[in-house]
Order: C-alpha cells, then sequence, then structure tokens
C-alpha cells in the first residue's frame, strides 16, 4: 500500500467537535477500504490567504494514511461532495515524519534575529552622497507652474 499525507480545510463556522467528526468520518472511508490512518493533527482555525467560498478562515486537519489508492480516490470524492470541507490536498511521500508535523512545532520568538539592530551593523550615513545621477528612462525635472509661483 501507498503512503499518503493528506490536509483538508473545513468551513470556519464548524465547530472543533464537528471538524474532529469529519476527521472520524474520513477515517471510517479508509479503514472501509482497507487502509489505516495512522497520525491526525488538528491544526486548528487559522485565517487563509484568500476567501475560499465566502470564507475568511479554516479549520485545517492532517492526516497520515496508508491506503489503497482506490480508499484515497473514495475519501476525496466524498470530500468534493461535502460542503463542509472548502479545499483538500493528498501527496504520496515516501515516508511519514516522526514527530509533530512543522505546524505544530512551537516557534521560539527568541530563536528569530532582534530587529532593534543587534544583530545587524551599525548604520551608515548616507548624507554625504548628494543627488542621484539620472539614468536611462528618467523624466527631466518640471519647471515650477506659472500659477503657484
Amino acid at each position: 500500500m501507498a503512503l499518503y499525507e493528506h490536509v483538508f480545510l473545513a468551513r470556519q463556522d464548524m465547530s472543533a467537535q464537528q471538524v474532529d467528526a469529519l476527521v472520524e468520518q474520513y477515517k471510517g472511508v479508509i479503514e472501509a477500504n482497507g487502509g489505516k490512518v495512522g497520525r491526525i493533527e488538528n491544526w486548528g482555525l487559522k485565517s487563509l490567504t484568500y476567501r475560499i467560498k465566502k470564507n475568511r478562515k479554516a479549520h485545517y486537519a492532517l492526516m497520515d494514511i496508508d491506503a489503497p489508492a482506490a480508499a484515497v480516490h473514495e475519501m476525496e470524492r466524498q470530500m468534493r461532495i461535502n460542503e463542509d470541507v472548502l479545499r483538500y490536498m493528498t501527496i504520496a511521500v515516501e515516508k511519514h515524519e516522526e514527530g509533530a508535523s512543522a505546524m505544530m512545532q512551537k516557534r521560539d520568538r527568541d530563536d528569530r534575529p532582534r530587529r532593534d539592530g543587534d544583530d545587524r551593523g551599525p548604520r551608515r550615513d548616507f548624507g554625504d552622497r548628494g543627488p542621484r545621477p539620472p539614468r536611462d528612462g528618467d523624466r527631466a525635472p518640471r519647471a515650477p507652474r506659472e500659477d503657484r509661483a
């Protein structure tokens, strides 16, 4: 059997329990068709980059699947019919990741570089440069208007 990672987005007005019920429903479809579902992660309600079917947010869920292709096709067919599922994506993988996915790993704010200048060098002073030389395509400077002079 092949290994897959499957992510789907559910509507924003669903509760977390309803999203869990959806996950269990599709887990049942996979198992009924001879597959197994490993890790299940609920990533929670997140903002979308752009609206999908008039939704600005969506519940994200990830499933690691070990199943034949027919089982995955049946699950995707049922997701296309279900109005609660906004989008889904299934990817074939060589092996499943161990531990938490990248979305579930807590990023520590102290690991990021600071923006107060400690990690950058000293600021240069650009006041002695003078005006920028003209380039091809630059317009000639405008003369002052007669009515405003």
